[in-house]
Formats: C-alpha cells, structure tokens, sequence
C-alpha cells in the first residue's frame, strides 16, 4: 500500500508536460495512488484500498437510504425541470439541441447537494485516499436524456485540470453518485483498469478558450486511438453499473469515458471532485489563461466542514 510521502508537494516543476506540439508521450506517475496508509479505522476496507490502489477506481453501494436516495432523485428532476435561475455559463446543453447536458457548481444550485457534497459517507472516504483535508474542485450535474445523450469521449480528467486549470499532482478524486439506474446499455461510465498508473502527455497546443467547445465534444487533450487500443487489450474495459445511489470513486487519471445513449432510459450522475487542500490549483500548465471558476474553484481554498448523519 502506498503512504503518503510529505516530500512530494508542488516545488513549481512540471512534473507531467502535456499538450506537446510533436506527438504524444506516456511518462510514469510520480505520485501516490493513495495517499494514507490504510489501518482498520479507514472509511474503506483493505480489499477496497487494494482495488482502488490497483484499478483506479472503487465502488460503494447501499451506503444511502432509500428516503436519501429519493430525496436526491427528486433535486435532480427539480434543476432539469426549471432551470431558469441557473447561470447561463453554468449550463451546457447537448450539441445541436437546447437539451441540458451539464449543470456546474451544481453545491451552489441545491441545498441537497451541497449537503451531499459535505457528506461523511463521501468526504472521508475522499479524505482519506488524498492524505489530506478536501475542497470541492468542481460539481456537476451530468444527464443523459434517453435516445439523445451523447457520448463523453476518453480522457483523464487530470489532464485537463492540469493543463487548464493547474492542478499541480495527481491528488485528487472524483465520487459519482448514481441518480438512476445505469446498465450497460444507457451509456454508464466506462474507465481502463490501472491506467491511472501512466499519464498520457497528449499533443497539439490549448486553443484559446477551449473550454467551449470541449464541454460539449473533447477533441484536444484526449489520447490517440492507437493508444487507447493499446491500453483496452492490455487492461480490458470496465463499467460503473449499478443502481440509483451507487457511487464510484475515480482517480483523478484513471482513463474514463461514456457512449451515447439510445435506449429509451435516461441517465443522470452527480459528480464531486475532491482535491487535496495542499494541491490547490496555480497558473495553468499548457494553456493560455485559466478556464472560468463554474469549471475550477480557484477561489481561497477552505476545507470541506463534514456532515455526518443521513440528509433525509
């Protein structure tokens, strides 16, 4: 098991170069997959750290009542229901239609979800696998209507964050909270096994304001389709199934992506992005400016007060 090594903090050298004008490189994690030493007070059983530290990513499930569950179902069909008090740049809709795709800062938008993000059952577990007191990079509200939700291409999302945002390490997770039922057929989240393991320095230069195009189809920081071959019969595929309430923990470069949906089964997922209180985002690494604060918290950072108890 990996402990945390006090020593490999930011010292202002780009540890992972990407957005490289030649050709794509594969360069070796230089930091802890997890970041604690795991003891039997952890939030997470010692097969689940192995899991996590191996794979990339975990699975929690039964963990919300069904009142919880319900609950966070319904604030969720309230935000697409009505969304006319959301921030217009809070708010992406689906390439070609006015359907919402995403909803950001989605802690600023519903009290339930705020209380969600704060959630024990979440931010330990999010505490303990970074070593480290948490703020909330980013929220969102992912949805998938049925027959039209389109597909999210394969990325790492540290990539982007430190690329676009600046994030300096590899210390931070995100927690997916299933809002419906996701199978293998309504478009679930699909990730490489252990390709957390190596980061991909992609090629070609940030356009500026990037972001704008990226939300809704990612064309730059994304692998090449002779790598993402390579990596697919070298590890396999898997899919995050299962049902509303289910929640998937993510490392921050675990290769991930999700196909369209034509089915006619709607999927929707909430996501928190935990990051490390000492990994708080600098000036972006392979970009012209920082993306918009709806996309990086880059407010001062103050650390996740956590809720213990069940919110409904």
């Amino acid at each position: 098991m990996t402990v945390v090594h006090p020593s490999k903090q930011f010292t202002g050298q780009d540890s992972y170069p990407t957005r490289l004008p030649d050709e794509e490189r594969i360069i070796e994690r230089q930091d802890p997959v997890i970041w604690s030493k795991w003891s039997k007070d952890a939030p997470i059983t010692f097969e689940e750290a192995r899991h996590y530290e191996e794979k990339g990513y975990l699975f929690r499930r039964d963990i919300f009542t069904a009142q919880e569950v319900r609950k966070l179902i319904d604030a969720s069909a309230a935000i697409r229901a009505d969304a006319s008090d959301i921030r217009s740049e809070d708010l992406v809709t689906e390439p070609g239609t006015n359907a919402v795709r995403t909803v950001f800062r989605l802690d600023d938008h519903s009290k339930t979800f705020a209380r969600l993000a704060r959630d024990a059952r979440l931010a330990d577990i999010a505490r303990f696998l970074l070593g480290d007191e948490v703020y909330l990079h980013q929220s969102r509200l992912n949805y998938k209507p049925g027959f039209a939700g389109k597909e999210f291409y394969w990325h790492s999302d540290f990539e982007t964050w430190h690329a676009e945002d600046g994030m300096p390490r590899m210390r931070a997770v995100s927690a997916s909270v299933l809002l419906t039922d996701n199978s293998e057929l309504n478009g679930p989240l699909m990730l490489i096994p252990g390709s957390h393991r190596k980061f991909i320095a992609c090629s070609g230069e940030t356009p500026e304001d990037n972001h704008k195009s990226s939300l809704k189809k990612q064309e730059i920081g994304v692998p090449s389709t002779q790598l993402l071959e390579k990596m697919a019969e070298q590890a396999g595929l898997d899919s995050a199934t299962g049902p509303a309430g289910t929640v998937i923990f993510f490392e921050c470069n675990t290769m991930h992506a999700s196909n369209g949906n034509v089915t006619p089964f709607p999927r929707s997922n909430a996501f928190f992005v935990y990051n490390a209180v000492s990994n708080a985002v600098t000036t972006p690494f392979a970009a012209p400016k920082p993306r918009p604060d709806f996309l990086a918290n880059r407010g001062p950072v103050k650390a996740l007060k956590v809720v213990k108890g069940n919110f409904a």
